[in-house]
């Protein structure tokens, strides 16, 4: 499966299972199956309990292995389940809600194709507004010595926020390179 960054060229190749490539595909293709798939299943089984998918976020990736989680609400609270990357592109594109990734990620595993598909042809990724580094946040890491960054980076990859990691990451390489 390829996902397509929305604001740029870059693709995002995940290797998933043929089940759900089928599945994905079935609903892309806007095909209706005899029977629901399991994805179905779960939109019709979230759709009945007013449970809605708010976004998927692809936020990390280890050894070749992207991490995705689900971003749910009902009336009362919103709640982030783990799932497989797959499984969470699958259900994003049946509840038509946004799949997001971090640029560490892009980076790290995007490309560049030379003939670009149509647009609409791929389900489009991009980097969760909340979660993107201000200018101010950048600023205020040149503030801190190298020391504190290193204590921030440390319980930035420990709380899993790997954006913020990344940034921490980039400054403290800035100052290596000086």
């Amino acid at each position: 499966m390829v996902l397509g960054e929305v604001k740029g060229k870059r693709r995002l190749p995940i290797i998933i299972g043929g089940f759900e490539a089928q599945a994905i595909a079935i609903q892309l293709e806007k095909m209706t199956p005899s029977r629901p798939l399991t994805h179905d299943l779960f939109k019709n089984f979230s759709d009945t309990f007013n449970i809605k998918l708010k976004e998927v976020i692809i936020y990390n990736l280890v050894e070749g292995i992207f991490y995705a989680k689900l971003i749910s609400e009902d009336h009362e609270k919103e709640v982030e389940i783990d799932a497989r990357t797959s499984d969470a592109i699958a259900l994003a594109v049946r509840f038509d809600c946004p799949i997001y990734t971090y640029e560490f990620i892009l980076s790290a595993a995007g490309i560049i194709l030379e003939d670009q598909p149509k647009e609409g042809g791929l389900p489009a990724i991009e980097e969760p507004v909340e979660k993107k580094a201000s200018k101010k946040d950048e600023k205020d890491l040149t503030k801190k010595s190298t020391e504190e960054l290193k204590e921030m980076l440390k319980a930035s990859i420990d709380g899993e926020n790997y954006e913020r990691a990344s940034n921490i990451r980039d400054e403290l390489n800035k100052r290596k390179k000086s």
